[in-house]
């Protein structure tokens, strides 16, 4: 029996956080995984998946850039396997990055499958051994696995995951992407770059359903630009796999038809990994989907048992995980700490072109009976995006007109990934348009949009 004061089951983004977050607090830390430290996130997902769409981004530079940028290729021989390679390179960095930290910080690592006993103990299973460790305080954050169709298997082949697609050295010539959120639109941005015939498929009506509706209409414009062809408010009906590649069968507004396709990847969703965890014998509550149930301190019914991340279904990025585990650390340790507000927090999709957002959209905000008002400002005005020869998309904000108070921000367009950080600081702290635009930004960035858009909000854009 090994005794501490927290274990945390679950070494992805919000589990090694949290682990580091506790001892930093003083507080004798163990973690437990089964498979990575680092989690999905460092090894087969944000992580590797932002190197492939970096050569993804060369690489359509090359194909399609010469004309606008004065160079030709000639004899222009691209190499997926080299691309995925460099993506397992930077995972492994940061995944010793990780390792380093744990050391650093005095915290115990253990490889294998977590159990619990009781509420304050969990066995561990590595080997054939079996291990037990007993602390006050035990963090689940087990994070989520892909969903399927169902009556669909995935064979790693010709049906494929994300955990297929991520590692795989083999470039289809075509490829049916099902499902257009982030997985989705990343992994067709990826093929579609490197010359994959590439049809992507939305059973909702628009892609990047849970996004702005202008934005999902800027991306598919986009999309169908770079050749993607794009089929929202198509329902998948089934798959099927043969030596020759996957027929999809599917059905829409114009009826039901089969794409033909080498791979198709199946990108619907996650849930949550709760199963043989041992939470039902000492009463974890769940919801009907399978999510731990958590209060705004991330504790569980249970006392002594917290959960963060994306087991809690509450927001399913790694940021939160993240966010989600220093607060369970902090109430662990009787610190003071913050109370996270989900509706608020940065979402980020790193296709081409980009997708950032937070808050309400504009059809949210009405939805609820708010005062609106949009104001927008488009990247074609934008010096530095027209200097990079990347200027589609714009900035977009809605806010409330009489208070100033941002609502919530959609920015689509180049690196706009990186643009949010100011307007979810300034939404935290209560600034409004009229104090961003009073900001004044370097020039010439691409940061510049958004104060112009703020400028906008007030009804004084310079540039447009």
């Amino acid at each position: 029996m090994l005794e501490y004061d927290v274990v945390v089951i679950g070494a992805g983004p919000g589990g090694y956080v949290c682990a580091i977050r506790a001892a930093q607090l003083g507080k004798k830390t163990a973690i437990i995984d089964r498979q990575w430290l680092g989690g999905v996130c460092l090894n087969v997902g944000c992580i590797p998946s932002k190197a492939l769409l970096r050569n993804a981004e060369i690489a359509h530079l090359l194909r399609h850039g010469g004309k606008d940028f004065g160079f030709e290729v000639q004899g222009l021989k691209l190499d997926f396997p080299a691309a995925v390679r460099r993506s397992r390179q930077v995972a492994e960095r940061l995944v010793k990055g990780v390792g380093f930290l744990m050391k650093k910080n005095k915290i115990d690592v253990h490889m294998g499958t977590a159990v619990f006993i009781d509420a304050h103990t969990v066995e561990v299973a590595a080997a054939g051994e079996k291990t037990l460790l007993t602390a006050k305080d035990i963090v689940i954050a087990t994070g989520a696995s892909p969903m399927m169709i169902p009556g669909v298997q995935a064979d790693g082949k010709n049906v494929l995951t994300y955990l297929d697609a991520i590692v795989q050295e083999r470039l289809p010539k075509s490829a049916v992407v099902i499902g257009a959120s982030a997985i989705g639109c990343e992994f067709a941005t990826v093929w579609n770059s490197y010359g994959v015939e590439v049809t992507l498929v939305e059973m909702l009506p628009r892609v990047a359903p849970l996004e702005d509706e202008e934005i999902s209409q800027e991306l598919a414009k986009a999309f169908t630009r770079r050749g993607v062809r794009v089929m929202a408010g198509t329902k998948v009906e089934g798959i099927e796999a043969g030596s020759a590649g996957v027929k999809v069968k599917v059905a829409g507004s114009e009826g039901a038809s089969t794409i033909e396709a080498e791979q198709a990847l199946v990108a619907i969703g996650v849930k949550p990994n709760t199963q043989g965890l041992g939470l039902e014998k000492i009463g974890v509550k769940t919801s009907p989907r399978g999510m731990v149930e958590i209060d705004d301190r991330m504790a569980t019914n249970v006392a002594g048992v917290w959960a963060i991340g994306d087991v809690t279904g509450k927001l399913m990025l790694a940021h939160v995980a993240s966010a989600m585990g220093i607060v369970a650390a902090e109430h662990i340790a009787g610190a003071e700490t913050v109370r996270l507000d989900y509706e608020s927090m940065p979402r980020a999709i790193y296709s081409q072109p980009q997708v950032a957002s937070f808050g309400l959209t504009e059809a949210q905000a009405k939805e609820r009976g708010l005062q609106v008002k949009v104001s927008r400002f488009p990247f074609q005005a934008n010096g530095k995006a027209l200097g990079m020869g990347d200027y589609a998309g714009w900035v977009k904000l809605v806010t409330e007109p009489k208070s100033g108070e941002i609502l919530g921000a959609h920015l689509v367009g180049p690196e706009v990934t990186e643009l949010l950080p100011e307007l979810t600081l300034a939404r935290m702290f209560e600034l409004t348009p009229a104090e961003i635009g009073r900001n004044v930004h370097a020039h010439p960035t691409l940061s510049e949009a958004v104060m112009e858009a703020a400028h906008a909000a007030e009804g004084h854009s310079i540039h447009t």
